[in-house]
Order: C-alpha cells, then structure tokens, then sequence
C-alpha cells in the first residue's frame, strides 16, 4: 500500500472554504477511484487554516492516477489561490488494518 499524507495550510480567509473542498473532494475520491482506500482529513483544533490529509492508495500508480483525474484537477484549481502552503510526503504501509504487511 502506498501512503500519502499532505500538510495543507489554508489562508485564514478562506478555512472554511478550503475545509469545505478538501471534505467534497475526500469524498469523490472514495467514491470514484477504486484504488483509494482511505481519505481521512483532519483539522488542527488550535489553527483552524491548517489541515492534514491521510490517504491510502493500493500502490503509487493509483496515486498517479489519482493526480489526472478530473476531480482532481477541478479541486487544485479551486483551493490554489486558498492556499497558503502545502507540504506531501510518501510512504510505504508496513503495517495497518488496510492490507498493509508486517515487516520491511
């Protein structure tokens, strides 16, 4: 399985539009792309413009896919002029609920 967790800052002007599209976006990419199996989206309790995303892909090629898809790029163009700074970082599942293997 292959992880990705991104470190979204919205600008404070825009949280709620921002918190609004990350959640509709979440969800149309459970709904529409097989190889996603988990899109979690949380929100810091302390600075309400900074968000974190937890997702779950079979493998790096869904991640890709994910990437062209058209809901993909109707979000990113929506939150960009939102955003105040995005951080992502990739990773291998060794472990988890989620199909990840024990082990390296």
């Amino acid at each position: 399985m292959f992880v990705v967790v991104v470190f979204f800052d919205a600008q404070p002007e825009h949280s709620g539009s921002v918190r609004a599209a990350l959640l509709e976006h979440a969800r149309a990419t459970l709904e529409r792309e097989p190889g996603c199996r988990k899109y979690d989206v949380a929100a810091d309790p302390v600075d309400g413009s900074a968000f974190l995303l937890y997702e779950i892909f079979d493998d790096e090629a869904a991640f890709r896919a994910h990437r062209e898809m058209p809901h993909y790029a109707e979000f990113a163009v929506l939150v960009e002029p939102w955003t105040a700074a995005k951080r992502v970082l990739t990773f291998t599942l060794l472990a988890g609920p989620n199909g990840g293997r024990t082990g390296a």
